[in-house]
């Protein structure tokens, strides 16, 4: 099934050639059908990649999703253009009234800040307070899942000693969750962060679940038991060269930043990297749609929440 996208946001042309079934504004409103309505608070400062990042994920399942597309207001993007967000982008105040079936919120290169020092941290717990009565399932990405963590349950988080950084085994440690449904016992996620959550802070709270972690880069999955709050500390949604981007980015500015981890192939950065984590990032955006968000939210949007 199609993902609903304004009809002329450049990700769509992206995603329509790579065979990804995107419709336009103007054909799905003639079709009698409620698709699911998804907010995303992007936070990163390259919107348009990560729009393109997530909207092929939430593309490639068998459900109409019309998705909304929001940034704080609060802050004054670098990377984006001031056209581009007035075109593609709402701000909190215009959809604060309105109810949706899930949300997304995106990771954030602030992680090395304290949470109260972030420019729009009171907003952000208020969008966050906001989607607990107004949204079926929220999806909290990298530092986002750290920010949610600590907003809703006082997690906090700590300083690695180094970047983790590269693409990390990981393993499921709760059986028969439906986010986990068709995962291998041992699948990839790409990780980029500077901080942690840890264990033993989230087993404090009894309302939590630690669905998947890494022996080498800690807590992945954490799931509140009704499923409405979703943390998710690496970056599933990456495309195979992000993790290049990134390296070249810091290389360029003269940081002191080591190789990928389990990116290059012989960790040689002049050989083109190649995804190994694709297929469990599909699994999880869909079964997250299906079992959390479609499964859950009732056809009267608000009902129920």
């Amino acid at each position: 099934m199609p993902i609903k996208v304004p009809d002329n946001l450049p990700a769509k042309e992206i995603l329509s050639n790579e065979n990804i079934f995107v419709m336009d504004e103007s054909i799905a409103y003639h079709q009698d059908i409620r698709p699911l309505r998804i907010v995303i608070l992007n936070l990163m400062p390259t919107k348009e990649t990560t729009e393109t990042q997530l909207l092929r994920l939430i593309g490639n399942t068998a459900l109409q999703v019309e998705v909304v597309l929001m940034h704080p207001q609060t802050h004054i993007s670098k990377n984006t253009s001031a056209e581009h967000l007035e075109s593609f982008y709402k701000t909190f105040n215009e959809i604060a009234h309105l109810y949706f079936d899930g949300m997304i919120i995106t990771g954030a290169p602030v992680e090395q800040m304290p949470f109260e020092q972030v420019t729009y941290w009171e907003e952000l717990k208020e969008i966050m307070d906001w989607s607990r009565r107004h949204v079926t399932s929220t999806f909290h990405i990298c530092w986002a899942s750290q920010a949610g963590l600590y907003h809703h349950y006082g997690v906090e988080k700590y300083d690695l000693p180094r970047k983790m950084f590269g693409v990390f085994p990981h393993t499921i440690e709760k059986q028969n969750v439906n986010l986990l449904r068709g995962f291998d016992e041992m699948f990839f996620v790409p990780q980029s962060r500077h901080t942690e959550v840890r264990r033993e802070d989230i087993e404090k709270h009894s309302d939590l679940d630690i669905l998947s972690e890494s022996p080498i880069a800690g807590v992945y999955l954490v799931a509140s038991k009704d499923g409405r709050q979703i943390f998710v500390t690496g970056h599933s949604e990456y495309d195979p060269h992000t993790l290049k981007y990134e390296y070249d980015r810091d290389v360029a500015k003269g940081l002191d930043v080591a190789l990928p981890t389990n990116y290059y192939p012989n960790n040689d950065p002049s050989r083109q990297p190649r995804s190994t984590w694709r297929a469990h990032a599909n699994l999880l955006f869909s079964n997250w749609l299906n079992y959390y968000v479609y499964q859950q939210t009732p056809f009267e949007l608000g009902a129920g929440i």
